[in-house]
């Protein structure tokens, strides 16, 4: 039986196999808490209601031994919801040695020392089943929004943007390389053979950042969609966003109550989101006490002070061209700025989305490549799309460490991904 499985098997025999993750004895009974991989489950070993050996094998158990248990499955007296084993047999699969991680309070460093151990606490178990719906979430909004899912090649011959820098890799002795940063430029190619496109996978930004919001490597999901334009682009991350949100609060309160998550703001998350120009954006944020300049981009603490304000997701739009990549399509009112925008989650989040609609035109996408001096050559196949069947099109890309950790509530992205990579660690 699982773990999970526990209500359905009421009054019944049954066997559970897991980890020992806590324990406690009052030296005639003794409570173990058992860990499946499913879910959580209290263990109660009474010496005058087992034989004496199976009492012996409970004596020996220690944090993180792994075992096989069988016994009845019983409802808690008091807490509704909550299910026990009595136990009847114990076998030990292997004696766990002395656990690093105790109860005292440990620094976040150590913690990530250990992260390989650390995965096994009740609060990154939490945050890693949340993870994997919002993955799950995310291929099927997709899916059933006419989207099919396109792999974008790791390893680059140029930057997508020219902002961020690369990590730069020896190509057989002969070229330069680089672990992309999106897939975003290539999942473009595909729209022109299936209409609606995407990529799920990880990419790499060697900006030499130390904020709470800032991974090393990390999972990025891009989308991409022809015959769609800037409001168009925004609706689908809308829809997104609000289906991910529905889905975690469908499966995953359990997981949520573990974390301490209030649940009430996740629970205002519903369509339309705020809308803000960029301009309007930066009044309210100098409004705030914020010293933003008319023409920045906006900055970690300006989308926390900004975010602040609003109990739903926020469409920042059209910011000024010099602040955004080559890509993008200018506003037709404005030339200075384009039609993308950054979606930013509420309670001091900050971003979790970068799109934009992008230039479709050829004579114009190579001007914006000579305005950012950008090398024509190492683009020339991106331009034949523009050269070949162009259209309108718009696309988008999210960060799950940062989806992960809005929605989970935790302060730093770094407890969203089961092994960080920062500036200053690469181990476990």
């Amino acid at each position: 039986m699982l773990i999970k499985e526990a209500k359905n098997n009421i009054g019944t025999q049954a066997t559970v196999s897991g980890w020992v993750y806590n324990l406690r004895s009052s030296g005639s009974i003794m409570f173990l808490q058992l860990r499946d991989g499913s879910g959580f489950m209290q263990v109660i070993v009474a010496k005058n209601s087992v034989p004496s050996e199976v009492w012996q094998e409970a004596e020996r158990i220690t944090i993180e031994t792994s075992v096989h248990i069988t016994g009845k499955v019983t409802a808690h007296p008091k807490q509704a919801g909550v299910y026990e084993l009595q136990v009847a047999e114990i076998k030990i699969v292997s004696v766990a040695a002395e656990f690093p991680i105790g109860k005292k309070e440990h620094g976040p460093d150590f913690l990530l020392d250990m992260r390989h151990l650390w995965l096994r606490a009740p609060s990154q178990w939490a945050i890693m089943r949340v993870r994997n719906t919002i993955i799950n979430a995310t291929y099927v909004y997709l899916n059933n929004h006419n989207f099919i899912k396109i792999d974008a090649p790791i390893l680059t011959p140029t930057s997508c943007e020219d902002t961020t820098e690369l990590f730069e890799i020896d190509y057989f002795g002969d070229r330069k390389a680089y672990l992309t940063q999106s897939g975003q430029l290539y999942i473009e190619a595909a729209i022109f053979a299936h209409g609606r496109v995407f990529d799920f996978g990880p990419v790499f930004r060697a900006e030499k950042s130390k904020t709470r919001r800032h991974l090393t490597e990390f999972w990025m999901m891009d989308a991409e969609a022809a015959f769609v334009k800037h409001e168009g682009n925004m609706q689908i991350q809308e829809g997104l966003i609000e289906f991910i949100v529905q889905e975690v609060l469908a499966h995953n309160r359990y997981e949520l109550e573990i974390l301490e998550r209030d649940v009430k703001p996740l629970e205002k998350i519903k369509a339309p989101f705020y809308h803000l120009t960029h301009e309007s954006a930066v009044k309210k944020l100098r409004a705030l006490g914020s010293d933003i300049k008319p023409d920045a981009d906006l900055g970690g603490d300006d989308e926390t002070m900004l975010t602040k304000e609003f109990d739903k997701p926020l469409f920042v739009e059209k910011y000024p061209a010099a602040v955004k990549a080559f890509y993008m399509k200018r506003d037709p009112a404005d030339s200075t700025r384009v039609l993308g925008s950054d979606l930013l989650a509420p309670e001091g989040y900050g971003e979790i989305i970068g799109g934009s609609e992008r230039e479709d035109d050829y004579e114009t996408l190579l001007k914006r490549l000579e305005e950012y001096h950008l090398p024509r050559a190492p683009f020339e196949w991106y331009l034949d799309l523009r050269r070949y069947g162009s259209v309108p099109h718009s696309g988008f890309g999210y960060g799950l460490e940062r989806i992960t950790g809005w929605i989970c509530g935790t302060h730093h992205v770094r407890e969203t991904i089961p092994f960080p990579r920062m500036i200053n660690r690469l181990e476990p």
